[in-house]
């Protein structure tokens, strides 16, 4: 039986197909459109997972939708009521756009797919909860899910038996852990619902000194780890605004305009509600295991994306084992949605011995040799043809020589981290390598940190970590730390590089300034070609660790095709490229040409590299 997940209309549209009970393909929107967090409906992705399945449209049996749009129209029209006149202009924007689309998401499937198949909504926490729990390795598990908002939903935690998935408890909108976190990004300058992940990155180079504010004036906390919102400090519930006025005025300062300088204000401001969602995390989780008494907890939804709480839930929360879904955000409603079909509505059993079902998170496209060949051809680029492990091997030879390498091989990855598929490489090593992939690679932030690849069993050698991290979403102390970065801030222009160059280490450019690292274990079963890339590596330097960060740059979303890898090579610093079975580098190519395509492409991509 063929089941399509979906979601859609909201951030980051996915597609994902399960033949049989088992998800042959799964992709972002956004990789095939190049348009970063594409809400549209996933046209293009659903092309690539019926393809991916051989099938056609008329093969799909059943269509699954990762939430319930009238009763989100209702959590939206009771609100939009409840705080008028002031959402006013909100509702203008809002209501048309449910009224002529989201609505009617069954007439819209019908019309994409020429008939009337059937289609079966679920809620937007069931299915990140299905998410998680699904294809985990876990028999039973409890599960928690923290987002934005679903329907009405915005925390809610529940119990997966076999094939039955049950959530037992929620908090409720406009109560959001999501949503505070959203405000703070929006007040130092990110953009919401995209850049929350750079106000953890940013976190470290601070001090929590306005935890207590926050707790005080913000948000209660409980025991139970449920809280409550002080809606008068923000304005998502009647603006498109996330915060206002009174919310500026609690801590003193404007909100930071997006490409102004980042201060230590800011810097205390990040850490303070990293902190203040590290409490809460770390309490839900513990109140979880008090009421389920299981030892395992799947975690889904977009603030399970937040590295750094779901580490110290790992470290010091009560469960023994957590699992994470890679694709924790919207997009993860699409596997959770056709996971809910099979199990609940066909009453599919799952597998008595199942392992990790995510597959490495390797669900996307594939090219081969011949379509890659053709778009080095096109660029007119000058490349070398290899055999795979002859390719390995060069390529761990231009890592050991310090040069920056596009690694672009097999299926791409699904969620947000570059797992090894579609990454740009560099050496852990070399303290400078963090600041040129930021400046001159990535062109982003430069307080922004890398994360390790390791082999796996190499871990431990250099990570406080006793379990695996395949898909880089715990974050942990690097071993042989000597303490924290201290620099004399004062009034320096320049605090936040100071404070990278006082990075110590055997690893430094993958070791934040608090010590930590977000980690990628690499197991040789999951991705053979990357962990033979890594073991090459170690051969050549003795170190088992290589930077690792997804390959696109700010703004773009990751490379899918070859074509964008290319595209992006050109663009960009990148010393060389290993795509598929070729090495390109840029000594090999006529200066000339580069310079030319490089013109090209920013005029094309609307780029600017300084």
């Amino acid at each position: 039986m063929n089941i399509l997940g979906i979601s859609a209309f909201y951030h980051d549209s996915a597609a994902c197909l399960m033949q049989d009970g088992q998800i042959t393909a799964a992709a972002h929107e956004e990789r095939f459109t190049r348009k970063r967090h594409d809400p549209s409906f996933p046209k293009k992705s659903i092309e690539y997972c019926l393809a991916q399945a051989g099938i056609t449209e008329s093969g799909v049996d059943l269509v699954a939708f990762y939430e319930k749009p009238f009763i989100k129209f209702e959590r939206i029209l009771e609100s939009l009521c409840e705080y008028a006149p002031h959402t006013y202009g909100l509702s203008l924007k809002a209501l048309p756009v449910w009224i002529k689309d989201k609505l009617w998401m069954k007439k819209l499937i019908w019309r994409e797919f020429g008939r009337k198949l059937p289609v079966y909504f679920c809620g937007h926490h069931e299915a990140h909860a299905a998410s998680a729990f699904f294809p985990s390795p876990f028999q039973e598990a409890a599960t928690l899910t923290v987002d934005g908002v679903g329907e009405w939903s915005t925390t809610t935690w529940g119990v997966g038996i076999g094939n039955h998935l049950e959530l037992r408890s929620e908090i409720r909108y406009p109560n959001s852990l999501g949503l505070l976190y959203s405000a703070f990004t929006q007040y130092l300058g990110f953009r919401v619902n995209s850049a929350e992940y750079k106000v953890m990155g940013l976190a470290p180079y601070g001090e929590p000194v306005y935890a207590d504010r926050i707790k005080k004036h913000l948000v209660e906390i409980f025991d139970d780890g449920s809280f409550l919102l002080n809606i008068d400090y923000f304005a998502f519930h009647k603006e498109q605004e996330t915060i206002g006025s009174t919310f500026e005025s609690l801590f003193g300062q404007k909100r930071r305009n997006s490409e102004s300088k980042v201060e230590k204000f800011h810097a205390d401001i990040a850490r303070s509600i990293q902190a203040v969602t590290e409490e809460i995390m770390l309490k839900l989780s513990n109140h979880v295991y008090e009421q389920t008494e299981m030892k395992n907890l799947c975690l889904a939804g977009g603030v399970a994306l937040n590295c750094v709480a779901n580490g110290i839930i790992s470290r010091e929360g009560r469960f023994k084992n957590i699992w994470i879904q890679p694709g924790a955000g919207d997009s993860g409603g699409a596997l959770g949605s056709a996971y809910l079909a099979w199990h609940h509505i066909k009453k599919m059993p799952r597998p008595e011995s199942i392992g990790d079902r995510q597959q490495g998170s390797f669900l996307g496209p594939e090219y081969g040799a011949e379509e890659i060949e053709q778009e080095l051809k096109a660029y007119g680029l000058q490349y070398k043809k290899y055999s795979y492990p002859d390719m390995v091997g060069a390529a761990a030879t231009i890592l050991a020589e310090q040069k920056i390498l596009g690694w672009f091989q097999g299926r791409m990855e699904f969620g947000p981290r570059a797992l090894g598929s579609r990454s740009i490489l560099g050496d852990a090593r070399n303290p400078e390598m963090q600041k040129r992939m930021n400046l001159k690679i990535k062109f982003r932030e430069s307080f922004r940190p890398f994360a390790p690849s390791v082999i796996a069993e190499d871990a431990a050698k250099y990570f406080e970590l006793d379990v695996a991290s395949p898909y880089m979403l715990l974050t942990c102390q690097v071993k042989g730390w000597a303490g924290e970065a201290k620099i004399a801030v004062g009034q320096s222009t320049t605090w936040i590089s100071e404070m990278l160059r006082a990075v110590p280490g055997r690893i430094p450019a993958v070791t934040h300034v608090d010590g930590s690292a977000r980690v990628h274990t690499v197991e040789r079963g999951t991705n053979p070609l990357f962990y033979e890339l890594l073991q090459n590596f170690k051969k050549a330097t003795d170190c088992p660790v290589l930077i690792n960060t997804s390959f696109n740059v700010r703004g773009e979303p990751i490379v899918c095709s070859p074509r964008d890898a290319i595209r992006c090579f050109l663009k960009t610093d990148i010393d060389a490229l290993a795509i598929g079975p070729f090495i390109t580098d840029r000594n090999f190519q006529d200066p000339a040409n580069i310079e030319r395509w490089r013109e090209t492409l920013k005029k094309e991509d609307h780029f600017e590299l300084d």
